[in-house]
Protein backbone atom coordinates (compact mmCIF):
# COMPACT_ATOMS: atom_id res chain seq x y z
CA UNK A 1 0.00 0.00 0.00
CA UNK A 2 3.15 2.18 0.40
CA UNK A 3 4.62 1.46 -2.65
CA UNK A 4 5.94 4.47 -5.02
CA UNK A 5 3.21 3.97 -7.43
CA UNK A 6 0.63 3.59 -4.91
CA UNK A 7 1.65 6.53 -3.12
CA UNK A 8 1.74 8.65 -6.08
CA UNK A 9 -1.09 7.55 -7.19
CA UNK A 10 -3.21 8.46 -3.75
CA UNK A 11 -1.78 11.75 -3.96
CA UNK A 12 -2.69 12.56 -7.28
CA UNK A 13 -6.39 11.23 -6.66
CA UNK A 14 -6.45 13.29 -2.98
CA UNK A 15 -5.67 16.13 -4.93
CA UNK A 16 -8.58 16.03 -7.16
CA UNK A 17 -10.77 15.54 -4.25
CA UNK A 18 -10.91 12.01 -4.23
CA UNK A 19 -11.18 10.16 -0.43
CA UNK A 20 -8.60 7.20 -1.21
CA UNK A 21 -8.29 4.28 2.04
CA UNK A 22 -5.54 2.00 1.36
CA UNK A 23 -5.33 -1.05 2.87
CA UNK A 24 -2.74 -4.39 2.88
CA UNK A 25 -3.57 -7.85 2.01
CA UNK A 26 -2.44 -9.91 5.01
CA UNK A 27 0.36 -11.58 3.36
CA UNK A 28 2.03 -8.51 2.38
CA UNK A 29 1.20 -7.53 6.02
CA UNK A 30 3.27 -10.21 7.12
CA UNK A 31 6.27 -9.49 4.18
CA UNK A 32 6.52 -6.57 6.43
CA UNK A 33 6.27 -7.76 10.10
CA UNK A 34 9.12 -10.76 9.44
CA UNK A 35 11.11 -9.14 6.64
CA UNK A 36 10.92 -11.53 4.05
CA UNK A 37 9.37 -12.46 1.07
CA UNK A 38 6.60 -14.67 0.45
CA UNK A 39 3.62 -15.98 -1.67
CA UNK A 40 0.16 -13.89 -2.18
CA UNK A 41 -2.29 -15.71 -0.18
CA UNK A 42 -5.00 -18.12 -2.14
CA UNK A 43 -7.88 -16.36 -3.77
CA UNK A 44 -10.62 -17.25 -1.08
CA UNK A 45 -8.22 -15.39 1.63
CA UNK A 46 -7.61 -12.40 -0.49
CA UNK A 47 -10.96 -11.91 -1.56
CA UNK A 48 -12.07 -12.10 2.19
CA UNK A 49 -10.01 -9.81 2.89
CA UNK A 50 -11.06 -7.41 0.20
CA UNK A 51 -14.51 -8.29 1.58
CA UNK A 52 -13.44 -7.22 5.18
CA UNK A 53 -11.98 -3.89 4.32
CA UNK A 54 -14.79 -2.90 2.58
CA UNK A 55 -17.16 -3.33 5.41
CA UNK A 56 -14.76 -1.86 7.83
CA UNK A 57 -14.69 1.35 5.14
CA UNK A 58 -18.80 1.67 5.19
CA UNK A 59 -18.80 1.24 8.97
CA UNK A 60 -15.91 3.94 9.59
CA UNK A 61 -17.31 6.64 6.88
CA UNK A 62 -20.34 6.92 4.83
CA UNK A 63 -17.86 7.29 1.55
CA UNK A 64 -20.81 7.38 -0.86
CA UNK A 65 -20.28 6.46 -3.69
CA UNK A 66 -17.82 3.84 -2.96
CA UNK A 67 -15.91 2.82 -5.15
CA UNK A 68 -13.18 0.08 -5.02
CA UNK A 69 -10.15 -0.74 -7.14
CA UNK A 70 -6.38 -1.41 -7.22
CA UNK A 71 -3.29 -1.74 -8.79
CA UNK A 72 -2.67 -5.58 -10.54
CA UNK A 73 -3.41 -8.36 -8.20
CA UNK A 74 -5.33 -6.12 -6.05
CA UNK A 75 -7.59 -4.40 -9.31
CA UNK A 76 -8.19 -8.24 -9.85
CA UNK A 77 -9.56 -8.75 -6.28
CA UNK A 78 -11.18 -5.61 -6.34
CA UNK A 79 -13.22 -7.12 -9.99
CA UNK A 80 -13.96 -10.36 -7.97
CA UNK A 81 -15.42 -8.42 -4.96
CA UNK A 82 -17.62 -6.35 -6.65
CA UNK A 83 -18.95 -9.59 -8.35
CA UNK A 84 -19.86 -10.99 -4.95
CA UNK A 85 -21.69 -7.92 -4.56
CA UNK A 86 -23.56 -8.46 -7.76
CA UNK A 87 -26.61 -5.53 -8.29
CA UNK A 88 -25.90 -4.71 -4.95
CA UNK A 89 -25.69 -0.65 -4.57
CA UNK A 90 -22.81 -0.45 -1.68
CA UNK A 91 -20.71 -0.02 -4.65
CA UNK A 92 -20.82 2.38 -7.63
CA UNK A 93 -17.74 1.08 -9.73
CA UNK A 94 -14.43 -0.61 -10.21
CA UNK A 95 -11.32 0.88 -11.17
CA UNK A 96 -8.01 -0.83 -11.82
CA UNK A 97 -4.57 -0.02 -12.72
CA UNK A 98 -2.51 -2.79 -14.75
CA UNK A 99 -4.95 -5.44 -15.11
CA UNK A 100 -3.18 -8.57 -14.60
CA UNK A 101 -5.68 -10.17 -17.42
CA UNK A 102 -3.19 -13.05 -17.66
CA UNK A 103 0.32 -14.61 -15.98
CA UNK A 104 2.70 -13.54 -17.98
CA UNK A 105 3.77 -16.45 -19.06
CA UNK A 106 -0.23 -18.52 -19.54
CA UNK A 107 -1.72 -15.68 -22.17
CA UNK A 108 -4.29 -18.73 -23.35
CA UNK A 109 -5.42 -18.94 -19.74
CA UNK A 110 -7.23 -14.76 -19.24
CA UNK A 111 -8.26 -14.31 -15.99
CA UNK A 112 -11.80 -12.50 -17.67
CA UNK A 113 -14.80 -14.77 -17.01
CA UNK A 114 -16.12 -12.46 -14.26
CA UNK A 115 -15.32 -9.29 -16.83
CA UNK A 116 -18.24 -10.68 -19.34
CA UNK A 117 -21.22 -10.12 -16.96
CA UNK A 118 -20.15 -7.23 -14.60
CA UNK A 119 -23.36 -5.11 -13.35
CA UNK A 120 -20.99 -2.03 -11.81
CA UNK A 121 -19.42 0.07 -14.02
CA UNK A 122 -15.86 -0.86 -14.41
CA UNK A 123 -12.55 1.16 -15.47
CA UNK A 124 -9.40 -0.46 -16.56
CA UNK A 125 -6.09 1.46 -17.46
CA UNK A 126 -3.67 -0.70 -19.20
CA UNK A 127 -0.17 0.52 -20.73
CA UNK A 128 -0.09 -1.09 -24.51
CA UNK A 129 2.99 -3.13 -23.81
CA UNK A 130 1.62 -4.85 -20.17
CA UNK A 131 3.32 -8.06 -19.89
CA UNK A 132 -0.18 -9.42 -18.00
CA UNK A 133 -2.28 -8.17 -21.03
CA UNK A 134 -1.18 -6.00 -23.79
CA UNK A 135 -3.48 -4.09 -26.29
CA UNK A 136 -3.45 -6.26 -29.20
CA UNK A 137 -4.29 -9.34 -26.81
CA UNK A 138 -6.71 -7.95 -24.94
CA UNK A 139 -8.71 -5.96 -27.68
CA UNK A 140 -9.94 -9.60 -28.72
CA UNK A 141 -11.46 -10.45 -25.33
CA UNK A 142 -15.14 -10.22 -25.55
CA UNK A 143 -15.76 -7.93 -22.04
CA UNK A 144 -19.06 -6.41 -21.14
CA UNK A 145 -20.14 -3.59 -21.99
CA UNK A 146 -20.12 -2.05 -18.21
CA UNK A 147 -15.76 -2.59 -19.11
CA UNK A 148 -13.97 0.28 -20.22
CA UNK A 149 -10.36 -0.05 -21.10
CA UNK A 150 -8.25 2.97 -21.72
CA UNK A 151 -4.84 1.99 -23.17
CA UNK A 152 -1.75 4.58 -22.40
CA UNK A 153 0.57 4.93 -24.86
CA UNK A 154 4.09 2.44 -24.81
CA UNK A 155 2.76 2.24 -21.32
CA UNK A 156 4.35 -1.30 -19.02
CA UNK A 157 2.02 -3.05 -16.28
CA UNK A 158 3.32 0.13 -13.86
CA UNK A 159 1.67 2.03 -17.08
CA UNK A 160 5.48 3.47 -17.38
CA UNK A 161 6.53 4.32 -21.17
CA UNK A 162 9.87 3.88 -22.67
CA UNK A 163 11.95 6.69 -22.99
CA UNK A 164 11.92 7.03 -26.89
CA UNK A 165 7.60 7.08 -26.47
CA UNK A 166 7.84 10.86 -25.94
CA UNK A 167 5.83 10.56 -22.75
CA UNK A 168 7.14 10.66 -19.12
CA UNK A 169 5.98 8.19 -16.32
CA UNK A 170 4.26 10.93 -14.66
CA UNK A 171 2.54 12.35 -17.48
CA UNK A 172 0.85 8.74 -17.62
CA UNK A 173 0.20 8.49 -13.84
CA UNK A 174 -1.06 11.76 -14.04
CA UNK A 175 -3.23 11.22 -17.44
CA UNK A 176 -4.59 7.93 -15.24
CA UNK A 177 -5.65 10.29 -12.09
CA UNK A 178 -7.72 12.55 -14.73
CA UNK A 179 -9.16 9.28 -16.60
CA UNK A 180 -9.90 8.12 -12.95
CA UNK A 181 -11.67 11.21 -11.42
CA UNK A 182 -13.36 12.20 -14.52
CA UNK A 183 -15.22 8.37 -14.27
CA UNK A 184 -16.22 8.84 -10.62
CA UNK A 185 -17.66 12.15 -11.03
CA UNK A 186 -19.64 10.47 -14.42
CA UNK A 187 -20.96 7.59 -12.30
CA UNK A 188 -21.26 9.66 -9.12
CA UNK A 189 -23.63 12.35 -10.92
CA UNK A 190 -25.81 9.14 -12.61
CA UNK A 191 -25.79 7.69 -9.07
CA UNK A 192 -26.83 11.43 -7.26
CA UNK A 193 -29.59 11.89 -10.03
CA UNK A 194 -31.64 8.94 -8.59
Amino acid sequence: MDSTFMEAMADKFCNKGVTVVRFEFPYMQQRRIKQKKQPPDRLPKLLSSWLDNIKEVKQQASYRPLFIGGKSMGGRIATLAAAQFMGCADIAGVVCLGYPFYAAAKKSQPRIAHLKDVTVPHLIVQGERDAMGNKASVDSYALADDVQLHWLKDGNHDLKPRKTSGFTHDQHLEKTAEIVVAFIKRHSDTLLDF
